[in-house]
C-alpha cells in the first residue's frame, strides 16, 4: 500500500538508535526524507550515512538535548530552513533506571530527570515544531508513549506519571488543530524489544504477562508510526493506540 508520504520530511526525535532508529528505517523505506535529532553527534552522523546509503533519501541531523530550550529552538530553526518538515515523531528518553514503584521513588533528582526528559522536553518540541506543520497546511504528529498511561504497570511510576502528562497535552493539541489538516496521535507500547530491554526488565517475567506470549518487535511499532504518518490516517486524531500483545485489559 502506498502511504502517500514519499518526498515529505519527518523530524524524528531520538532517531539515532533503538525504537527511533527503527522508525527512521521504516519511513526511509517509504521514501520519506529525514531530520534526526539526538544527543550523540557521532552516532547521528553514522546513522545518517547508513540511511542515505540504504534508501537514497535525504537525511539531515541536529545534535542536541530535548530538555534544552536553546537546543530545541536551534532544531526549530533548522526545520524552518529546510522548509519541508510535515511529520513529527516524538520519541522521548526512558525514565531513570532502575524502574521503581511510586513509594520507592524517594530521590528528587530522579523525579526531576524524568520530568525534564519525558514531559518538559516533549512540551518544548511540540510548542516549537507543531506551528511549522500548521503553517504547511498538512501534518502528522505521532508520539511514542507507554501502555502504562492507560493501565499502570508495576515499577513504572515515573514513566506512567509523566507520559500521562504528555498524552494530556497531545489530546489538547489534537482538538486545537483538528481543523488545520494536522493530526495528533500516540502509540502506547509495552514489552517491545530494544537493544537495552534486558537491562531494565526480566524478559521471561515480562513475557508471562503478555497474552500473546511474545515480545513486540521494533519493526511492528515502526509500521504503526508509518501508518499514522500516512495520508490514510487523515480522519484519525487524538487517539492513543495500544501496541502490547493484549496486555491492557481496559475496555476503553
Amino acid at each position: 500500500m502506498d502511504l502517500g508520504i514519499a518526498g515529505k520530511r519527518a523530524l524524528v526525535i531520538g532517531g539515532s538508535q533503538g525504537l527511533g532508529l527503527s522508525v527512521c528505517e521504516r519511513l526511509a523505506q517509504e521514501g520519506v526524507n529525514l531530520l534526526i535529532f539526538a544527543r550523540d553527534a557521532a552516532r547521528l552522523a553514522a546513522t545518517a550515512e547508513s540511511l542515505r546509503a540504504a534508501h537514497g533519501v535525504s537525511v539531515e541531523v541536529c545534535s542536541g538535548d530535548i530538555t534544552s530550550a536553546a537546543d530545541v529552538d536551534r532544531l526549530g530553526a533548522q526545520s524552518e530552513a529546510l522548509g519541508d518538515v510535515q511529520i513529527l515523531v516524538l520519541n522521548t528518553p526512558r525514565p531513570p533506571s532502575p524502574m521503581r514503584d511510586f513509594l520507592d521513588e524517594t530521590e528528587q533528582d530522579r523525579w526531576d530527570q524524568a520530568y525534564q526528559q519525558q514531559l518538559h522536553g516533549a512540551l518544548l518540541i511540540l510548542r516549537r515544531i507543531t506551528p511549522l506543520l500548521v503553517a504547511s497546511g498538512w501534518g502528522r504528529v505521532v508520539a511514542i508513549t507507554s501502555a502504562s498511561i492507560k493501565q499502570p504497570m508495576v515499577r513504572h511510576a515515573l514513566s506512567t506519571i509523566f507520559r500521562a502528562g504528555v498524552q494530556a497535552a497531545l489530546k489538547h493539541l489534537a482538538l486545537e488543530l483538528a481543523h488545520t489538516g494536522v493530526t495528533v496521535n500516540a502509540i502506547a507500547p509495552a514489552t517491545v524489544i530494544t537493544p537495552t530491554f534486558s537491562t531494565f526488565h526480566n524478559l521471561e517475567e515480562r513475557i508471562k504477562a503478555v497474552p500473546m506470549k511474545r515480545v513486540g518487535q521494533p519493526e511492528e511499532l515502526a509500521a504503526m508510526v508509518a501508518f499514522l504518518a500516512s495520508v490514510h490516517s487523515g480522519f484519525m486524531t487524538g487517539e492513543n493506540l495500544q501496541l502490547d500483545g493484549g496486555q491492557t485489559r481496559a475496555l476503553v
